[in-house]
């Protein structure tokens, strides 16, 4: 039965199972489909969101529409983008059935997220239950394709909503939270369990929101910076003289490098925070590659893979060692550096 609420009409389980069938969908691995049946959920995930009234607020994977009715109710409009056909079809009818006063307030975009470039006007926020398995590279790609996204909140894994969330010197810091960094401020906003989903996913969820701010050093740096963390996460254990021997050219560069940033060359990335990997990236570009010959990787020990352009492209999405967390695979690391293609291939997500 579909459930009433003070800020608008909502979905429940019956009605959940009744449009998926209608739209011929039966949840996928593969799409990250675990649909939100919760309404009670629905309403927790928009006001956490913090938005206002005249916001437009940017979907990603609207799935059956759960989400897009409680954020219809919340804001201006909405614009919602969906990687599957039958489900980008079948969303504006849904919303006209279910909350027809607000269908001329919601606009789909057949695309898949992690690539789209133009949207209808300008959304002042993303908020999105993430499938899993590409919740890191849209998150990132959202944030540096369209800045006027100022704030938003997100339903992720919860292990990857711990890992974006995560400061200098935490076990599960790595490369998603030096990135997402660099764009907004990062936190944990509170962890959804398996049951108000259908399927229920074999892990819990986490909502992670994000506030927009300047990055640390000139945009121009990004690609550079991004370049450094992957080097520098590729090989979390070694020191960062040696992690980043390959992407400087060597050793000695390296060290020459970091010193100029005001780095410890015997430190190690997972102590530094996304302004000491940005002051990295500015200072090699002061460092000549003249007169450092020194074989990359002879800081490495017996056994060890020396540092090398190559170990730096397949840095995981993750921004872990592969033998540092199991359960991950390792991705690969996009040509720029920008971590927007790796794609952590981990337990499926959910579609509201």
């Amino acid at each position: 039965m579909t459930e009433p609420s003070t800020d608008g009409p909502l979905l429940g389980p019956a009605e959940i199972r009744e449009l998926a069938e209608q739209a011929g969908i039966r949840p996928t691995k593969t799409l990250g489909q675990n649909f939100v049946i919760d309404p009670n959920t629905i309403r927790r995930i928009v006001a956490a969101a913090h938005l206002g009234q005249d916001e437009h607020v940017l979907e990603v994977g609207p799935g059956l529409g759960s989400l897009t009715l409680g954020l219809l109710a919340a804001s201006s409009s909405v614009t919602a983008v969906e990687i599957d056909p039958p489900l980008a079809r079948q969303l504006p009818q849904t919303v006209e059935r279910f909350f027809p006063s607000a269908a001329g307030r919601l606009s789909v975009v057949e695309a898949d997220a992690a690539r789209v470039r133009e949207l209808p006007g300008e959304p002042t926020a993303l908020v999105a239950n993430l499938p899993y398995n590409v919740a890191v590279p849209v998150l990132l790609h959202i944030l540096e394709t369209f800045p006027t996204v100022r704030h938003g909140l997100v339903m992720v894994q919860d292990e990857v909503a711990d890992r974006l969330a995560a400061g200098p010197g935490s076990r599960v810091y790595g490369v998603p939270s030096v990135k997402a960094n660099w764009h907004a401020h990062v936190s944990k906003a509170g962890v959804i369990g398996k049951n108000v989903f259908w399927p229920a996913p074999k892990i819990a969820s986490g909502l992670v929101r994000f506030e927009r701010r300047e990055p640390p050093v000139a945009g121009s740096l990004r690609r550079d910076t991004f370049a450094v963390v992957d080097a520098a996460f590729a090989q979390r254990r070694k020191t960062l003289r040696a992690a980043l021997s390959g992407w400087a050219g060597s050793g000695a560069r390296a060290e020459e490098i970091l010193r100029a940033a005001g780095v410890d060359p015997a430190a190690r990335g997972e102590r530094l925070d996304v302004a000491d990997f940005a002051r990295i990236a500015a200072a090699a570009g002061t460092v000549s590659s003249e007169g450092t010959e020194e074989v990359a990787g002879a800081d490495s020990r017996p056994g060890e893979v020396p540092g090398n352009l190559t170990t730096t492209r397949t840095a995981s999405a993750t921004g872990t060692a592969p033998d540092e967390h199991p359960a991950e695979a390792v991705g690969t690391a996009p040509r720029d550096g920008s971590g927007v293609n790796d794609v952590p291939a981990t337990d499926p997500g959910e579609h509201p």
